[in-house]
């Protein structure tokens, strides 16, 4: 029987392409907003764009805060995305605004000058700092497609497994027992992307 993953729906936009992303994959697929079947799922994907104000608004007013939770004490694997990568975080620098807390740290605005292009946008290089799973069949310093003005940046140095330089050097993966993130779109980042999520959904932590 095909595992189900859950996507977690708290109307942050980018649902669409990392559903269709996991049914190439071969995966059933279920999204959702209701917290009862995120504590349930056995693999969970949470992805995002937009501001983390609107997003942690939203994700406590549906009473998914809790029910995350609820899922990470189980160990059971969970995937970050962009805004889903910024605010498993302690705090957001965007609009001063307390997050999950899932890992400790908090997301920082890119430090750039001032004539540095924000957001950042477009294919950048991934140095992968740790070895995790996740990184399997994938080469060091592969491409992977970002749209972001802010970054995570988790308390343990030991949590980043992957980074990559704008202007200056900033975490684009992490992870920390059965959570893995990623800043950059592996949905949108052609091959390296989908080894990416195939290794995610090969994960068993």
């Amino acid at each position: 029987m095909t595992e189900t993953v859950t996507i977690v729906d708290y109307d942050a936009g980018n649902l669409t392409s990392v559903r269709l992303a996991l049914q190439r994959l071969g995966r059933d697929v279920r999204v959702t907003g209701d917290p009862d079947e995120v504590r349930a799922a056995s693999r969970l994907v949470f992805p995002g764009v937009g501001a983390a104000g609107a997003a942690m608004a939203t994700v406590r007013s549906l009473g998914l805060a809790e029910a995350m939770h609820d899922y990470c004490r189980t160990g059971r694997p969970l995937l970050g995305i962009c805004l889903g990568a910024q605010i498993i975080l302690d705090h957001s620098a965007e609009n001063d605004t307390a997050c999950l807390g899932l890992i400790a740290g908090r997301t920082r605005r890119l430090d750039v000058p001032p004539d540095a292009k924000i957001p950042h946008m477009g294919w950048n290089t991934v140095r992968q700092v740790r070895p995790h799973p996740i990184w399997r069949g994938i080469g060091d310093d592969s491409h992977f497609y970002f749209v972001h003005s802010f970054a995570p940046e988790p308390a343990d140095p030991e949590a980043a497994i992957g980074t990559t330089d704008y202007c200056r050097p900033f975490v684009s993966a992490l992870a920390r027992d059965g959570i893995v993130a990623c800043q950059f779109h592996p949905e949108r980042s052609g091959r390296a992307g989908m080894a990416l999520l195939n290794n995610f959904l090969d994960w068993n932590p």
